[in-house]
């Protein structure tokens, strides 16, 4: 049986993250210096994949983590894996939204609410799940049998609370600056059930 694998990779460290702010595309800041230093010593470190193409969210700090951890490897750009937009909250201190009630309510999952500015959850949903098995198809059409994909930690989050194996809530799918998951799946398993093991 020909498997295909996917390693999922959250970007690097930015300034925003040190600082505890909550960032979405909103910011396109790029990775800090610890960022890009802590990068470099996850590769020394740890025996990253080789691959022949690499898919990034277009934000600064997945596109210059992919240049880290995969240098001179073709990558395919792609809008939708970029991070959710978070409107209003966009660059808040998390110890202060915490604190928010309309932070709290677009938190609930069950909620509808939509903050001003902010990116409609089930939009976000949507997409990110749209772009698992879009990064799948081409790999199968054009023979890729690895590849690596840069994002953020929610789009790693959604793609995998929806299509890997073990089932797992979102936040059961966490994961640390420069780590992430690798899932496999054959041609057959993603046509019948469109799901991959993680």
């Amino acid at each position: 049986m020909k498997y295909y694998k996917l390693h999922l990779i959250r970007h690097g460290l930015t300034a925003g993250n040190l600082q505890g702010l909550y960032i979405g595309s909103g910011s396109d800041l790029p990775l800090c210096d610890e960022g890009r230093a802590q990068l470099k010593t996850l590769k020394k470190d740890f025996g990253y994949p080789q691959v022949p193409l690499v898919f990034t969210s277009p934000m600064l700090r997945a596109t210059q983590t992919a240049e880290i951890l995969f240098p001179g490897v073709r990558q395919i750009e792609l809008h939708d894996l970029r991070e959710m937009a978070f409107g209003k909250f966009e660059g808040k201190p998390l110890q202060q939204l915490v604190k928010d009630p309309e932070f709290a309510q677009w938190m609930d999952p069950t909620s509808r609410t939509v903050p001003q500015g902010a990116e409609d959850r089930q939009m976000f949903f949507n997409r990110t799940s749209a772009m698992l098995m879009k990064m799948f198809e081409y790999m199968l059409k054009t023979h890729t049998e690895e590849a690596a994909c840069v994002t953020h930690g929610g789009v790693i989050m959604n793609m995998l609370s929806q299509h890997a194996l073990p089932f797992r809530k979102p936040e059961e799918w966490m994961t640390d600056p420069g780590a992430g998951y690798s899932v496999r799946l054959d041609a057959e398993m993603w046509m019948r059930d469109h799901l991959a093991e993680a």
